[in-house]
């Protein structure tokens, strides 16, 4: 991952009794975002990445992306949701005015919406060059954009035992954060045809149960060895032990199209992370539902997103989406609590409930009959919005009180 803006530098967790998910009220994280450059009359990919960061040499938290239209985003270790929020928004910020400056707009989308270059947007360094000599066809496709979560776990041996557990809930991380239907100016029918397109990469599957890290790091030198990959950070598992950093690293989820989405998977990913990591240490059993299901259980969350059926995280059996996402919450419930996170999370989540996921919206403005200046006008205002640090909470008190009425 190039320009991780520092997301999981220094990530720690102090120890704490055997199954105490208290122990995880100082979990770091951090979120690294991709974002495009688009051309606010025709909505076209800007190759003007390199430029932008070039702009911006004194800010680590913004650095080139594998494409040109492209550009990364680091938060700095953060030990709060708000802390996070915070960060993202200002990075997002400087960023898009940097874009402006260049007469482009920056644009929270899992896929470029318009017409892209191919390979010929490549970005002009070694190790991508040879990334598109190795993997052409797949990386002619590429310059899609994720939301990827670092999360700080003690050792790396507890890592892997946290990817176990992390399996089953992969699904309703991508459903949640779904934010790619539109493609070459056109509806794909697919909530996040992201998740399509960088499913082709031989490597980006979900994790696999591991006994420890000595086990994984030996599939990960099978892969390369094999030429799937070309050395660790092309190892692009949803959920993999991060190749800097002392982080469990979550890679499932779209880049979110406003920022309080972005501050919802990171506070659910924690949650996660948090819950797993106090199974572990009492020695719970991890679920353990087949690498098929898992991957139908993401298939119907990139098809559906919130708007449709999905796939139980542990039965595989088919519901409705709403009930998966009840599931998710009450699993993470207590580690939300102990975090100090559940009025944030909860507020957010029902937040997007009320107004769809990043797909939902898109989709909704491509439909509209806006001009495409129009439809990028509100892309770049969408992805400038949605937290307001220390709001979030008083939100989610107003709608538990109006709920209890």
């Amino acid at each position: 991952m190039p320009g991780s803006g520092g997301a999981g530098r220094a990530a720690t967790v102090p120890g704490g009794p055997p199954g105490a998910v208290r122990a995880a009220g100082a979990i770091t994280l951090g979120v690294e975002e991709e974002f495009v450059l688009l051309d606010p009359s025709t909505g076209a990919a800007v190759l003007a990445g390199p430029e932008l960061v070039q702009m911006l040499g004194g800010e680590p938290g913004v650095q080139q992306e594998l494409m040109r239209f492209q550009v990364e985003t680091g938060t700095t270790v953060c030990t709060s949701l708000d802390e996070a929020g915070r960060e993202l928004i200002r990075l997002r910020r400087l960023a898009a005015d940097a874009a402006a400056s260049l007469g482009c707009r920056l644009v929270a989308s899992g896929v470029a919406p318009y017409r892209t270059p191919g390979l010929a947007a490549i970005t002009g360094q070694p190790r991508y060059r040879e990334l598109a000599r190795r993997y052409g066809p797949v990386v002619a496709q590429a310059g899609t954009c994720g939301c990827h979560v670092h999360v700080g776990v003690p050792s790396r041996d507890l890592g892997v035992q946290v990817l176990a557990r992390l399996r089953p809930w992969l699904a309703p991380l991508l459903a949640v954060t779904a934010n790619s239907p539109v493609a070459a100016g056109r509806d794909t029918g697919w909530a996040s045809w992201r998740h399509v397109l960088w499913s082709r990469w031989p490597t980006a599957t979900p994790p696999e149960a591991w006994p420890d890290a000595a086990a994984y790091d030996a599939a990960v030198r099978r892969l390369i060895g094999h030429g799937a990959a070309l050395d660790e950070r092309n190892v692009y598992f949803l959920a993999r032990l991060s190749p800097r950093y002392p982080t469990v690293e979550v890679r499932v989820a779209d880049v979110c199209l406003d920022a309080g989405a972005a501050v919802l998977a990171a506070g659910l990913t924690r949650a996660l992370v948090a819950t797993a990591l106090a199974e572990a240490r009492r020695g719970a059993p991890a679920a353990a539902p087949p690498a098929r299901q898992v991957t139908a259980a993401l298939a119907a969350a990139a098809r559906h997103g919130m708007a449709g059926p999905g796939a139980d995280p542990v039965t595989g059996q088919m519901g409705a989406a709403a009930a998966l996402r009840g599931r998710l919450l009450d699993h993470v419930r207590p580690a939300l609590r102990d975090l100090g996170d559940t009025e944030t999370v909860t507020g957010l989540l029902g937040r997007l409930e009320d107004r769809g996921t990043g797909a939902d919206r898109q989709r909704a403005l491509f439909t509209s009959g806006l001009s495409t200046p129009a439809v990028i006008t509100a892309l770049a205002r969408a992805t400038l919005s949605g937290y307001e640090p220390g709001r979030q909470r008083a939100g989610a008190r107003v709608r538990a009180a109006a709920g209890a009425r």
